[in-house]
């Protein structure tokens, strides 16, 4: 019987139709045993290095995908989309066994690691988790990109189970928008996998989903090589045991014995806690766009007298400066804030040896922090934000991004020493990531919306549907929000400043 789920404030009611475990496929044929036994003896526990550890307690991080199919009836969901995703899902599953098990810390054990169980030997708490709904909301607000509470989209993500010493990996919800279509919420557990790996899976559930069709339903299919995970943890050196030390330092820093064993996620920060007072907008930079802030960055840089240094103008780099300039304008008027501004670089192609591409697991560097003063952005141009900020991403390599005890000292050093006169900005997702090509076979997403971001307080880059362009989710109180829309469109129609400068020296 369905079972409704309410949330005070919140006029998106969601009836839950089902929730089930959707365990790894597993046929007799002898090809698929010899494969599926070889993986299962090999990977029966994941191991986590430093890349992982790192993320420990940090809380889930969850990604929303809304799927437009006009017309789309409770019965054709239910007898068609519905099973193909979760057939097409335990298909997937057979290929990625970590996330069919749990994130585990025994008491024996110094650090978690991921454990699963052999594919012949399920049992019914085996699986990923999926709960099946159906919401009353308008898609076509939800699935825009104009201002909406952030609250209302609370409905459509799934629980993700956590205890001290068992956590799921990943947990899944898909809700059905009568006559409009459905949206897909992963919720996952930041320990085991970052945004590479996840898009790696999602990018085989779409591509074997859409097999369907071409293979019989009791076989398992292949995925091409592209698509198939690397679990190979010896690939990540560590013979100074900094795995070990991340986990204690992450206890530490929450005020915890750094001994404690516990993978329930920190709290959310008061500044962010009372997400009923807050708005998110997505906010998009076409090419033309990221030419003209190219073009007043180029002229500031000639105004500032720095012409001897190069700068780093990449789309990452320009996205980052629009956004963080606004932001900055938008929250303090006080000139001698400090501003701390964090964000994360794969480093799967800068480790030497590098990584495969198809690595699954974290593979991302510490947060990477540049400190400037507000005045940098309230009395100036930004270009010395934008050097520091060209200076830290070039830096990327060689002891900057393996793991190291000092790195992490220094980070939580700085952020106990933030005060009522600080700000800390931080910067998720990648517009690498190609979000938006996942296709189940009703067509590419119409719209991304990472929820997750209301309890960490970044804004979030993608690229956009379109392809060229970028994509910026904003979370923000709404007084604030209305104060920085204005100022990113007000910054990006400057023609005046932009046309000064001679397309010579792009």
């Amino acid at each position: 019987m369905a079972d409704e789920r309410d949330f005070e404030g919140i006029n998106n009611r969601v009836k839950i139709h089902e929730v089930c475990k959707v365990p790894p496929f597993s046929d007799d044929s002898a090809a698929t045993t010899k494969t599926t036994t070889t993986a299962a003896a090999a990977f029966a526990t994941l191991s986590l290095t430093y890349f992982d550890t790192y993320w420990i307690r940090f809380g889930s991080w969850d990604n929303l995908l809304f799927y437009e199919i006009r017309g789309l009836t409770w019965d054709s969901f239910s007898k068609v989309v519905l099973p193909k995703l979760k057939h097409s899902l335990s298909l997937t599953l057979l290929h990625y066994l970590p996330l069919a098990g749990h994130l585990m810390w025994p008491p024996h054990a110094e650090k978690p690691a991921v454990c699963y169980s052999f594919p012949h030997n399920y049992s019914k708490n085996d699986g990923v988790s999926v709960t099946v709904a159906e919401s009353n909301a308008g898609f076509d607000l939800l699935a825009g990109n104009g201002i909406r509470k952030a609250v209302e989209f609370y409905p459509l993500v799934p629980r993700l189970s956590t205890s001290d010493d068992k956590a799921e990996v990943i947990a899944i919800q898909i809700t059905l928008f009568p006559n409009h279509g459905f949206s897909i919420c992963i919720s996952i557990n930041h320990a085991v996998l970052d945004g590479t790996s996840f898009m790696l899976f999602m990018r085989s559930w779409a591509y074997l989903c859409k097999q369907l069709d071409l293979h019989q339903q009791n076989k398992a299919p292949s995925l091409p090589e592209r698509l198939t995970p690397c679990f190979d943890r010896t690939l990540i050196k560590d013979p100074g045991g900094i795995d070990l030390v991340y986990v204690k330092h992450n206890m530490a820093f929450a005020g915890l014995d750094p001994n404690t064993r516990t993978l329930k996620p920190n709290p959310v920060d008061p500044e962010v806690a009372d997400t009923n007072n807050l708005v998110r907008r997505t906010f998009e930079l076409s090419s033309e766009d990221l030419n003209k802030l190219k073009h007043k960055l180029l002229l500031a840089k000639e105004q500032h007298q720095s012409k001897s240094k190069q700068l780093h103008l990449s789309s990452y780099v320009l996205t980052c400066a629009h956004v963080y300039a606004c932001m900055v304008k938008a929250i303090t008027e006080d000139a001698n804030t400090t501003v701390v501004f964090s964000f994360n670089a794969d480093c799967r192609s800068r480790l030497d040896p590098p990584l495969p591409v198809n690595y699954f697991g974290n593979c991302v560097s510490a947060a990477v922090c540049v400190v400037a003063k507000a005045s940098d952005f309230l009395q100036g141009n930004g270009i010395d934000f934008v050097e520091k900020l060209s200076d830290s991403i070039k830096g990327l390599r060689g002891d900057a991004i393996v793991g190291s005890e000092d790195k992490i000292v220094r980070k939580y050093e700085m952020l106990k020493q933030m005060g009522e006169q600080s700000i800390v900005l931080r910067i998720s997702g990648s517009h690498r990531f190609d979000i938006y090509g996942p296709d189940f076979g009703w067509g590419k997403p119409k719209k991304l919306e990472p929820v997750s971001i209301d309890r960490s307080g970044a804004s979030c880059l993608t690229e956009n549907k379109d392809g060229g362009g970028v994509e910026v989710a904003v979370v923000l109180e709404k007084q604030k929000m209305e104060v920085f829309s204005s100022l990113f469109i007000d910054g990006l129609n400057d023609e005046h400043i932009i046309s000064t400068v001679p397309r010579s020296r792009i």
